[in-house]
């Protein structure tokens, strides 16, 4: 994201995937449960990347986090699969 923040990275203790959304011009820290990943964006494929479906879906992910600060959640925001728009399949 900048010079200050670290690029979008699996933290493997917890499973997720860590990231940064711009917000009114500050970094907020956000994640998301790679199970999450895999069940919206590849629900019959084989255990893939969370990292890079991360990577494919970013913009839509970063939305969310918007939307969940607008709607006064403080960092860290931790997604969740009501927080995402897309269907399964």
């Amino acid at each position: 994201m900048s010079a200050n923040k670290p690029s979008a990275y699996l933290h493997a203790d917890s499973g997720a995937v860590r990231f940064w959304v711009r917000v009114n011009e500050l970094p907020v820290g956000a994640s998301v449960p790679s199970h999450v990943l895999r069940y919206l964006y590849q629900p019959d494929g084989p255990d893939g990347d969370a990292l890079a479906l991360y990577l494919a879906h970013a913009e839509a992910l970063a939305e969310a986090v918007r939307r969940r600060v607008a709607g006064g959640s403080i960092e860290p925001v931790m997604l969740r699969q009501s927080d995402l728009d897309q269907p399964p399949g």
